[in-house]
């Protein structure tokens, strides 16, 4: 529920009205504004007409909100949330570039990849220290010691870094090495993660699961929200359908309409919604015009010998590409380019 007080409304009159909510055992929320404050109260609706706010003589209008989703809606805050990875901002008129290889392998491979991105001018490496894998054989990546890599690269580069959390025992581990938790496809709706990610205040990467629908997405962030962390960004990185010429089905409608529900940042990973390397520049432009706040792909200096994903990754030679590429894109959304 949404409550809009008068614009004489004092901070005594929210604060009163924020105690009666929180008495019955709801959560309130404080949204103070230039003209006029609005206050939320979460939970159950038949509880809080308990309260009988109209009769309060400082509330100008009372409104539900109808989403099933309310921390994440447009109807509890209308303007875009800009959400930052140490001092690299997200959202807010920017189209930030996330790079690095898919899986943190050894010093070189990684501080080569952070050296290349940043000839580039990209202010953010991602690289996966835990992988979960579709078979128990594959390359699970290098645990911890990834993490020290991620943090040295940093140091190195001025890097802050993007990383995979698998286990909700690690959100306080990995919160010593990354700037921003990256909870992947078959992660989206492990709730215990979720929660774990909420309780610390880094940044959250949320990535589409690959049979979400849009709904559950952003169900899911609202449970890293409820939980006390207000920095999340989604992220569309394909979904599973019956076509198999590619990966995944890169589902840019959900960019769209996700700008349209939501107030928080969304990027887009075109290397995983296609897995064809050929078809991630121009996705990549594809995103930028349908309104994304950026993409997150994936890079190696040598992709043959890459420890996963390397069909997808993109050389030097077709990052340079990439990034030339997008420019004219991202100025046509009215975006600069990050």
């Amino acid at each position: 529920m949404i409550i809009v007080l008068k614009p004489q409304a004092t901070e005594a009159d929210a604060n009163e009205i924020l105690a009666k909510i929180a008495e019955l055992g709801l959560k309130p929320l404080y949204m103070p504004g230039i003209e006029r404050t609005v206050l939320g109260a979460l939970g159950d609706e038949r509880i809080l007409r308990q309260l009988h706010l109209d009769s309060y003589p400082m509330v100008n209008d009372i409104k539900p909100i109808l989403s099933p989703y309310k921390l994440v809606s447009r109807e509890l805050q209308a303007h875009d949330s800009v959400v930052a990875i140490d001092d690299v901002k997200i959202g807010g008129g920017n189209f930030t570039v996330v790079a690095g290889p898919c899986s943190v392998e050894s010093q070189d491979q990684l501080f080569g990849v952070a050296d290349m991105i940043k000839s580039h001018g990209v202010p953010l490496l991602r690289g996966g220290a835990y992988k979960p894998r579709t078979s128990p054989y594959s390359f699970q990546g290098l645990g911890e010691e990834g993490l020290k890599l991620l943090r040295a690269a940093k140091a190195q580069y001025q890097l802050p870094t993007v990383s995979e959390i698998i286990d909700p025992n690690d959100a306080e581990l990995m919160a010593e090495y990354i700037d921003c938790y990256q909870i992947g496809a078959r992660n989206m709706q492990n709730f215990r993660l979720l929660e774990a990610v909420g309780k610390q205040q880094k940044p959250v990467l949320l990535k589409r699961g690959m049979s979400a629908t849009i709904e559950e997405l952003l169900l899911a962030a609202e449970y890293i929200i409820n939980a006390g962390n207000a920095n999340v960004i989604l992220c569309e990185r394909g979904i599973r359908t019956f076509e198999t010429a590619t990966r995944n089905t890169l589902d840019l409608n959900a960019v769209a309409y996700l700008k349209e529900k939501t107030h928080l940042p969304v990027l887009v990973d075109p290397s995983h919604g296609t897995g064809v390397k050929s078809l991630i520049n121009p996705l990549s432009r594809a995103a930028a015009a349908v309104g994304a706040d950026g993409i997150i792909v994936e890079a190696h200096l040598n992709p043959k010998e890459a420890l996963s994903d390397g069909h997808q990754a993109l050389t030097e030679e077709d990052f340079a590409k990439l990034m030339a590429d997008i420019k004219p894109f991202v100025s046509a959304a009215g975006k600069v380019l990050r």
